[in-house]
């Protein structure tokens, strides 16, 4: 006697989060929050996310959620985890995938709706309880950002279009969390062709000589991109 194929009961749904880290020199780097006006977790911090919907992609359900919930678009998310504790929703078994990305969150005004109450950026060593398991997510991600600025630029959308090469070194800084070798640092940078160096000089507004400007050459900045290089020895 042969078993009939059977499909297993399930009762799971699919959510997606979004990380979007902020920059700016002055704040150095923040993660964008919602405050949930629902329950669960009602009137507590979380990321911006919501369910997926029969019809959308999930990079389409990720792209709505970050416009309804904080009133923002990102150009580019890269996937970072799933996440699927069977109980990390109290509601149902909920598997979430997360994204990720980087802007400069002073280009951005943020706009809270649906179901967020508001939308603020919070700098990442002074976040607030989050709700869910976001908490580790968060952490997550911060460990995958650093792991990959050593292997793939990072300052392009981040930067002004002219920059003193100390605003570079300030951004990596920010990112790791420590300091950095900054003479090899710069030795290294410029043999990799990314930035270059210009003629221009930045005003001075103290006491001091008047700083090189650089940019980034945007062609190699996509080949490094794509080819990466390695960083490891010198951050």
């Amino acid at each position: 006697m042969t078993k009939k194929n059977s499909t297993p009961q399930q009762d799971i749904k699919v959510t997606v989060d979004a990380i979007v880290f902020g920059y700016t020199q002055e704040n150095g780097i923040s993660v964008l929050l919602i405050k949930r006006k629902i329950e669960p977790f009602i009137n507590e911090w979380a990321l911006p996310g919501g369910f997926v919907l029969n019809d959308e992609t999930l990079e389409e359900a990720v792209e709505r959620e970050l416009k309804e919930e904080a009133g923002v678009s990102i150009n580019y998310l890269e996937q970072l985890f799933t996440f699927g504790k069977p109980s990390r929703d109290p509601r149902t078994r909920v598997i979430s995938v997360s994204y990720f990305g980087m802007v400069k969150s002073s280009d951005y005004s943020l706009l809270a709706s649906t179901d967020a109450a508001a939308a603020e950026w919070f700098n990442i060593y002074e976040l607030p309880s989050l709700a869910f398991d976001h908490k580790e997510i968060v952490e997550k991600a911060i460990a995958r950002l650093r792991a990959k600025i050593v292997y793939e630029p990072i300052g392009f959308e981040l930067l002004d279009r002219k920059f003193l090469f100390s605003d570079l070194e300030q951004l990596y800084m920010k990112l790791l969390g420590r300091e950095i070798d900054r003479r090899n640092f710069k030795r290294k940078i410029m043999s990799l062709g990314l930035i270059i160096e210009l003629e221009e000089k930045a005003p001075v507004l103290t006491a001091g000589r008047p700083g090189k400007l650089y940019s980034f050459d945007s062609e190699k900045y996509k080949q490094l991109k794509v080819n990466g290089f390695d960083l490891n020895k010198l951050l």
